[in-house]
């Protein structure tokens, strides 16, 4: 079991990541709130990783806090939960703001991200509720606040169609995704439009 990888950060294409560790290059699959808080390519980078074996693949997938990797665990513990849709949830709210959700009942807030109906919601909240009195505090208050600031690197020449293209890996509809972005400031990089799009989208 691979549980952790500290290297270089060789590319970053969301929501796929490289990092190159001792020259091996690890491919992994992350969530926004990861990819927005890692710094440019080139830089060092530690992330906690979980590994997912399935008969046509190894799949790895990175996270920026330990607290993050646990919700994800034990996300997809849940029936119909797979890491696809592990990785939708934890893109569009931090962990604590999920806590909330599941605490307070919240089923309306869950059905805003991709892939979570009305049934899955009520389900996550149900599974979900009586883990996490065990939890520490992640520490952190909304999606905005859980991430450091982007870099400003830019590795492709079009960040709008990236940041359209990760949200449609997401799972949302490429309409939607559109609709997501439209209207941003200019000028930003591809984490921070990711951002903007995320927030906007769970402020209804």
């Amino acid at each position: 079991m691979i549980g952790r990888l500290r290297g270089t950060l060789l590319e970053k294409q969301p929501p796929w990541l490289v990092v190159d560790v001792a020259g091996v290059g690890y491919e992994l699959e992350a969530s926004m709130t990861t990819l927005v808080a890692l710094p440019g390519a080139g830089e060092p980078v530690s992330l906690y990783t979980h590994l997912t074996v399935r008969e046509d693949a190894h799949l790895l997938f990175g996270f920026a806090r330990e607290q993050e990797r646990a919700l994800f665990r034990a996300l997809i513990k849940v029936n119909g939960v797979g890491p696809k849709l592990a990785l939708a949830i934890l893109s569009g709210m931090d962990e604590t703001a999920f806590i909330r959700c599941v605490m307070e009942d919240d089923a309306k807030s869950l059905t805003r991200l991709p892939g979570v109906g009305k049934k899955t919601a009520e389900r996550l909240i149900i599974e979900m509720r009586d883990r996490f009195p065990h939890w520490e505090h992640p520490g952190a208050t909304d999606l905005a606040g859980a991430m450091a600031p982007a870099s400003e690197a830019r590795e492709r020449q079009d960040p709008l169609a990236d940041a359209e293209a990760a949200l449609v890996s997401l799972g949302y509809k490429p309409t939607e995704a559109a609709k997501m972005l439209s209207g941003l400031e200019e000028g930003l990089s591809t984490e921070a439009l990711i951002k903007a799009a995320l927030t906007r989208r769970m402020a209804g």
